[in-house]
């Protein structure tokens, strides 16, 4: 069946040496993953150059429900991304955050919410002259509204900790070692007001930043048991030596 939808590329892998799996975000179908030929000739609709991570496409594709791959007729970009390819600090954010989307989102029913989210920030950080050092962080944070697993923002008090396995803040250190101290709980607290809006306004030290991008990390990996190592992380944190 031909069907018309964006979709927003994830990852790419090898399938043999004709062809690559290509993993996107769709918004008709949710999670999906297409067959495409790794070398095409001029007059291809379907250009290889196409899916970098985070690209967002507008595409004809051949969907069959019961297919673990799918194939695509046509394709283009919704929108140019030129820093996003071509800017090395947004290049690597890119990156980042489409590997940790490939391990998180999961779901093969098309969700428009979530579809919406991360197109509109993509379009975000391509355009983006300020605050793009906190990008990442926002984006995380958001992220975790469509994943259901969004802390507690309203059970914040001055003094208390946050309970990282129970996603709320409380009033005494709780009983296993997933918890934030109390300067940690209340720069935390904070942090969970930050939006793409607001986040040029937002201002952390190198150690500060690596520290707070690895407490989310453990955030995710607590809430999301099959949650893995994402490899481009080291990567994404020295970018801002």
């Amino acid at each position: 069946m031909l069907c018309k939808t964006r979709g927003i590329v994830l990852h790419a892998i090898p399938y043999n040496d004709k062809y690559s799996i290509i993993y996107m975000y769709t918004e008709a179908f949710g999670r999906a993953s297409y067959l495409v030929a790794r070398s095409r000739g001029k007059k291809s609709t379907v250009s290889k150059a196409l899916f970098m991570p985070f690209s967002v496409l507008e595409m004809e594709v051949e969907h069959l429900n019961k297919r673990d791959l799918h194939r695509i007729r046509e394709t283009k970009l919704c929108y140019p991304l030129t820093e996003l390819f071509c800017n090395p600090v947004k290049n690597v954010l890119a990156l980042f955050l489409s590997e940790v989307l490939f391990r998180v989102v999961k779901d093969t029913e098309p969700d428009q919410r979530l579809f919406d989210f991360l197109y509109e920030s993509i379009r975000l950080l391509e355009y983006a002259d300020e605050g793009v050092a906190n990008f990442h962080l926002v984006f995380l944070l958001r992220l975790l509204h469509y994943l259901g697993i969004y802390p507690n923002a309203d059970s914040f008090a001055a003094g208390c900790y946050f309970d990282m396995q129970n996603g709320v803040f409380v009033d005494r250190i709780p009983m296993h070692r997933h918890y934030l101290n109390r300067e940690e709980s209340h720069v935390f607290a904070r942090l969970l007001k930050i939006s793409f809006e607001n986040m040029a306004l937002y201002s952390f030290s190198r150690q500060d930043r690596v520290g707070i991008i690895n407490r989310i990390v453990e955030y995710y990996r607590l809430h999301l048991p099959e949650f893995p190592e994402i490899k481009s992380l080291s990567v994404m944190q020295s970018l801002f030596d």
